[in-house]
């Protein structure tokens, strides 16, 4: 939520009931997570807080509720004022489905319950609509006809988004039981009352190293005499700055959405749908003007796939709508570099799909992935290479245009063709020479020292039913980046709805519920009730599977949580999906998962927690159901103390249960003191382990650091540490570095310790002062910060080989070494740029610290 003008807060006072509720329900909903699906196979994105409550707003019964928004146009961030006597609130919300739920609540309230005045929009009354029905089952009536308010030519450039039905969206009620029987009842009569209609969708990527856009995209965007009906435009390397790498800022977000915007199509008008970016992808979506009524449900998601699963220098960005009744779903990702990573590519397409996830208007059901839609388009930097081919060979036969023979030794064709990675996905004939690698500003081959080898990274594939091809080709004239830009047209069937069908079809499922209901009692079988996980690990995904069969009556089922516990499960489970909707005789397959990381590690290692938990299935008018979860966990140095690492010689595994105990819960002020009959090590061996493998392997290893390893690498590594297998680490230099630093993140007391983060900020800019902050801490700390220090230090001395920079450094180190304590607010860019400052005065001085 983006708070903007004088009074940027959320408020409470004397609200009514319902608008402040809809206040603490927009507030937690708009929380982030820290980290934000650390690795692939957790399938839910977490998010943490990104506001703050600065202070308290008092609003008497008397005010008003102004949405200086057009709500004509929709998708754009709404901007509520709330004015009450002398005080003016003003909050911007962002589009989708959290803020709809929350004007939802806003129109709940009449005119009498909000105050003296009514709902304004535009500074003008806006009347809530006086029609809708407290029955729950509106939200599936037949639907009323929309009128068309004017376009403008403007609705391109704004901010706005796209038209729909103010006051739909103002009136839609609260979801039920019955509204879901009766939706899922008329998503299985589909075929009855809709018919397929083509649709042009334009679907271009563009790979621009960093460049700003000095040509024009025209020969790219406009080269068809037919204006497309949709949009679809992905961007890769949008800033290689490390402003945009590290903080996700970058000034050519405007300049490109610009450059797009400029080079649309000019016999059509067009607004714009939705725009979102992580990091350097950016992904844009436009339809045309007189068609945007006819799109509802847009969300967006991000995934982040690089290094420690989180870095936004690689992943994918994501837009999902419903046009007309057909569901869409456009991903723009760029997957791991380099020739010899096809592997690392394969499980970053998997990480995406695994974990991005899109909110339902209906929050009954659970979350949307992206193999949950009608049509699946699929576009981006996918960075498969020709293998098996040296340079000359390749434009050998590029020059012959060969296209079909060089087809075969590409890396994408041949793990598609051995079901690793785009599953059911389908891509056109590829008729245009390779895309990359060209030396910026003509079409020359990469002449430099690396000479690639030329490849088709920039690729176009998709999924679904009634999808024609009509184009699939590269744009040589764009010459500004080492990669040419890539389109295709499709041609789309689209299920369009025939409002008297549906309101027949409508008519015969209330009909046939209203015979049914209060009929029964819902009931379900389960297939198991007992789950038992043998030998969980650190950071590696365990699943079971069980089905849930209904019986004769629809049923809404949700696990929740037992009396006195905030959630329905503890946090190394999830069941997914979690909630959702079971016509009768209707069977769903449900995924228990087991997953431990950095935030559960320390208290099961110490036994203070066990993998011991009850679920509680709820039925909607019906019975609970009770499954018992159990399993044991295998020790791990992945978030164990660094004090507790320095007493243990013996690899964690080898050692009695009771010791771990002992030591993990030990305090840290006595660990200097000689409590124990062994003097502890000077730091943790496995530490040693991985800092010695890439001082000997990686110091002139490119991208360090940067590039993220392989999850099965991950694994092998740390079952080495773990079980004490130290003669050698099994994985590439990427893997061993990554889980270096996912070892710094698992610490539960950071190498700084959580007491002097204040002060070390202060500091940031005073080496003397930091150092003297290093000087006092507990002993083992102060080691580990020394010894790694001298570790990077040599790293940059290889700088001209490795391509590391202090700057790269001191930020992938300052936010692990240097963590804000538990219940400090989200460092903002002001305080990770202190921490990185921090890092960077050790990185330049090797002093002797005192």
């Amino acid at each position: 939520m983006n708070c903007s003008a004088t009074q940027s807060t959320l408020c409470h006072g004397l609200l009514p009931r319902q608008v402040c509720s809809a206040w603490r329900c927009l507030y937690k909903q708009h929380l982030w997570f820290e980290e934000l699906g650390r690795l692939a196979n957790l399938k839910a994105s977490a998010r943490s807080a990104n506001l703050s409550l600065s202070f308290v707003t008092r609003l008497c019964f008397a005010f008003t509720v102004v949405l200086d928004s057009d709500l004509h146009v929709i998708g754009s961030d709404v901007t509520i004022q709330i004015s009450s006597a002398d005080d003016r609130l003003m909050v911007r919300l962002p589009f989708g489905s959290h803020t709809r739920t929350f004007l939802q609540e806003v129109s709940r309230c009449s005119p009498e319950a909000v105050g003296s005045e009514s709902i304004k929009q535009n500074g003008k009354k806006l009347a809530v609509s006086q029609n809708r029905s407290h029955d729950s089952t509106d939200k599936s009536a037949p639907r009323q006809n929309k009128l068309k308010p004017e376009v403008t030519t403007e609705m391109v450039r704004s901010s706005n988004i796209m038209v729909s039905n103010k006051t739909s969206i103002l009136s839609e009620p609260k979801f039920g039981l019955r509204d879901t029987i009766v939706k899922s009842q008329l998503v299985q009569m589909e075929d009855s009352y809709t018919h397929i209609q083509s649709f042009r969708f334009f679907v271009g990527t563009y790979n621009v190293n960093g460049q700003s856009p000095r040509e024009s995209l025209q020969p790219w965007l406009r080269c068809d005499a037919e204006p497309p009906d949709i949009y679809c435009v992905g961007f890769q390397e949008l800033d290689l700055s490390k402003e945009a790498f590290f903080f996700n800022d970058t000034p050519k977000e405007e300049e490109w959405f610009k450059a797009v915007t400029d080079s649309l199509h000019p016999d059509a008008k067009y607004a714009k749908v939705k725009l979102v970016r992580l990091v350097g992808i950016m992904l844009l979506l436009y339809v045309k003007a007189d068609l945007a009524l006819n799109i509802s449900e847009v969300e967006i998601e991000t995934v982040g796939t690089g290094i420690m699963g989180r870095m936004g220098n690689k992943g994918g960005v994501a837009i999902r709508f419903k046009f007309h009744n057909t569901s869409v779903c456009i991903v723009n990702s760029h997957l791991a570099a380099h020739m010899e990573e096809y592997e690392r590519r394969n499980q970053d397409f998997k990480d995406i799909c695994s974990r991005m996830q899109f909110c339902q208007s209906d929050p009954n059901l659970p979350p949307l992935t992206i193999g949950k839609h009608d049509v699946i388009l699929w576009l981006g930097d996918l960075n498969y290479r020709l293998e098996d081919l040296d340079v000359a060979k390749v434009k050998q036969l590029v020059d012959e245009k060969a296209f079909l023979e060089l087809c075969q030794y590409d890396q994408l064709k041949r793990q598609m063709n051995a079901n690793a990675v785009f599953e059911g996905f389908t891509e056109g004939e590829i008729s245009f020479q390779p895309t990359y690698k060209y030396d910026a500003g003509c079409d020359d081959w990469d002449t430099s020292e690396k000479c690639r080898v030329p490849a088709w990274c920039d690729r176009i594939l998709w999924k679904g039913q009634n999808i024609s091809q009509l184009s699939y080709r590269s744009h040589m004239a764009l010459k500004i980046s080492d990669h040419k830009p890539v389109s295709s047209v499709f041609d789309i069937g689209v299920k369009v709805v025939n409002e008297d069908l549906y309101r027949k079809a409508f008519e015969e499922i209330v009909r046939s519920l209203d015979k049914l209901e209060n009929a029964n009692i819902p009931s379900v079988t389960l297939s198991q009730r007992e789950f038992h996980f043998e030998d969980v690990k650190y950071m590696q995904l365990q699943v079971e599977k069980f089905t849930i069969r209904n019986g004769q009556v629809p049923c809404q089922f949700e696990f929740i949580s037992k009396p006195d516990e905030e959630t329905y499960c503890k946090e190394w489970l999830i069941a997914n999906p979690s909630k959702g909707f079971l016509l009768s005789d209707a069977e769903i397959t449900i995924e228990l998962e087991v997953f431990v990381n950095k935030s559960t590690a320390t208290h099961l290692n110490s036994g203070e927690e066990k993998l011991e938990d009850i679920l509680v299935l709820h039925l909607n008018r019906g019975k609970d159901y009770f499954l018992s979860v159990t399993g044991n966990y295998l020790p791990s140095c992945f978030g164990s103390p660094i004090h507790t690492l320095c007493y243990m010689r013996e690899p964690i595994q080898d050692m009695p249960a009771e010791s771990i105990r002992k030591l993990t819960l030990m305090p840290l002020e006595m660990s200097d003191d000689a409590v124990q009959a062994e003097k502890p090590m000077d730091i943790p061996k496995e530490l040693w382990m991985m800092v010695d493998h890439l001082y000997r392997n990686a110091s002139q290893q490119e991208d360090l650091f940067q590039q993220p390893g392989l999850r099965s690498e991950f694994e092998q590594i740390r079952d080495c540490l773990d079980k004490g297998m130290h003669d050698t680490l099994l994985g590439s230099n990427h893997s061993v570095a990554e889980a270096l630093l996912l070892f710094l993140e698992s610490l539960p007391e950071p190498v700084i310790c959580y007491r002097f983060y204040s002060s070390c900020l202060e500091s940031a800019s005073n080496y003397s002062l930091s150092s003297q902050i290093i000087s006092n801490l507990p002993g083992c700390h102060k080691n580990v910060f020394e010894y790694l220090m001298a570790f990077l230090r040599e790293l940059l001395k290889n700088s001209g080989k490795n391509h590391l920079d202090v700057n790269i450094l001191a930020s992938v180190f300052g936010g692990l070494l240097l963590r804000p304590p538990p219940g400090h607010p989200t460092p903002d860019i002001t305080e990770k740029r202190k921490a990185q400052q921090f890092i960077h005065q050790f990185l330049l001085r090797e002093d002797n610290l005192p």
